[in-house]
């Protein structure tokens, strides 16, 4: 719990607080008659407050009817960047930015859980979710499964149940309760993807990690709802590095300059790391066998990790991935043999899966749902199988990364000879609209199909296939569900669907 006036001397302290108003009577600092006032629990959802809550007035969407549901159902306190003047005997708190309060106020009320973590953080455009499951993998060997893991796919707060992820990085009521139940299941630390959302929202405000990994950066998440332009995204992608002790940057990145700049000038100790063909602490090539194996090498090796590793996932980009996770697990106390034993372990839901067809045909099946992501899959499938004919099935997410539309066309116009344009997550807009958008960047040379249902693509896919085709289907990977409307409808998977029809005779 969390006492009112605590809670005000916090506020002030980080000049969020414009003033609080009880009992009509409008108040700046703590007064004694409130010393023995606590909250009892936080919330930004209306329909979940209670007796005694603390109710957050957020969202561009907020109505003040969410304001008198939660005083209705109980709420003792509400957090707002404007007063509604309302008749209540709840004490109204006035600040500048709700969603900086928002987080100052979660990680006090859950008695800052963060402290009891170690804390890894990935940023980049792709490839997190990849890198944070190679460091979970090679930590629960490290620590007995004491890891917690926050990811895009994935929420596991006991290290071993996970339950499926609303938001790459929780809303800040959230992150901070998942915190404090990581820790009281005994979690010594925690590995977590943080958005460029993250910071655009506040909701990682005043956090700190041990470690911050930058993967790389290109355009995405520009559109109305996220992000008006790259520089913007850019920018509050880099805002992680100026809040790690370590710092790991990949220096096959673009403008991997100023991501050094910018760390270094935070007082961060920099760590780099990339291919053969750049200069970094620590490099990685692929072994000529094939097979997920990779040899590493480093001038200095002050963290011992200069040897022959594997993976299963294939990509020399998932053998960057995994460079990144030894490091930053290094940083936190792991050893070589955790790493050889969790890497070979490792197993990221929806990345690189594959399976064949009865006529020999390969399927692999992605998460690659924006530029960078599906160029790096489509580039390494067409160098896998140089003497196939390229299929891709695949959509565009509505309402948000409205430019991933050109990037797909333009991708699809380099390097696949079939485009199968299907649905993607469409929410509010039409999917048929959103698969014309992408249509309408296509090149002449590239065959186009749409089919909005997306098993019907699949199974187009795979009755038309020959045996000299390769088939990617990229955009859900796991994905157990399509946002239709404002609905999450259930959705069978991927692959799912094409083992199916494979055991079907296809």
């Amino acid at each position: 719990m969390l006492s009112f006036n605590q809670m005000i001397n916090l506020l002030t302290e980080h000049q969020l607080l414009k003033e609080y108003i009880s009992n009509g009577v409008w108040h700046f600092t703590p007064t004694a008659d409130l010393d023995d006032k606590t909250i009892k629990h936080i919330t930004y959802d209306s329909r979940a407050v209670t007796e005694g809550s603390l109710f957050f007035c957020k969202g561009l969407a907020f109505k003040v009817d969410y304001l008198e549901q939660a005083l209705a159902q109980g709420a003792s306190f509400y957090v707002t960047e404007k007063n509604y003047e309302l008749e209540t005997d709840a004490i109204g708190i006035v600040v500048t930015d709700i969603k900086k309060a928002m987080a100052v106020i979660s990680m006090a009320f859950y008695n800052y859980p963060q402290d009891d973590l170690k804390i890894i953080a990935y940023t980049g455009t792709k490839g997190k979710t990849t890198a944070a499951y190679f460091s979970k993998f090679i930590l629960d060997v490290a620590t007995q499964s004491k890891t917690a893991l926050l990811s895009t796919m994935e929420t596991i707060l006991d290290g071993k149940t996970a339950t499926k992820s609303l938001l790459t990085t929780p809303e800040a009521v959230d992150l901070y309760r998942m915190m404090a139940e990581a820790v009281s299941n005994g979690m010594t630390h925690l590995v977590m993807e943080v958005s460029s959302q993250a910071y655009k929202t506040q909701r990682v405000y005043g956090l700190d990690f041990d470690v911050a990994i930058f993967l790389n950066i290109s355009e995405d998440h520009i559109g109305t709802i996220e992000h008006p332009d790259f520089d913007d995204y850019f920018y509050c992608k880099r805002q992680l590095m100026t809040h790690a002790k370590e710092v790991i940057i990949n220096r096959n990145s673009d403008f991997v300059e100023i991501i050094e700049e910018v760390s270094q000038q935070a007082g961060a100790n920099v760590t780099t790391y990339g291919d053969d063909s750049v200069e970094a602490d620590y490099t990685f090539v692929s072994s000529a066998e094939g097979k997920g194996k990779f040899v590493v090498t480093s001038t200095q090796d002050s963290l011992n990790l200069s040897g022959d590793y594997q993976i299963n996932l294939l990509g020399d980009f998932n053998q960057g991935n995994a460079l990144s996770a030894m490091i930053a697990t290094a940083l936190v106390g792991a050893t070589s043999e955790s790493m050889i034993t969790g890497l070979e372990l490792a197993k990221v839901p929806g990345r690189m899966d594959t399976v064949t067809t009865n006529k020999g045909v390969p399927i692999y099946v992605d998460f690659a749902h924006n530029l960078l992501s599906l160029q790096t899959l489509l580039s390494f499938v067409k160098k896998e199988h140089a003497d196939r004919r390229l299929v891709v099935v695949i959509g565009s997410t509505g309402g948000k990364g409205e430019s991933r539309r050109k990037d797909f066309g333009n991708v699809l116009s380099e390097l696949a000879d079939v485009a199968i344009l299907t649905s993607d997550d469409p929410g509010t807009e039409s999917a048929k609209d959103i698969a014309a958008e992408i249509e309408s960047y296509l090149s002449d040379r590239v065959e186009r199909l749409t089919e909005l249902n997306r098993a019907f693509a699949i199974k187009h896919a795979l009755e038309t296939a020959t045996e000299k085709d390769v088939i990617v289907l990229a955009g859900k990977g796991s994905d157990k569900y399509q946002v239709i409307g404002t609905e999450r409808t259930p959705y069978e998977g991927d692959l799912e669907i094409a083992t199916k029809l494979i055991e079907g005779g296809l």
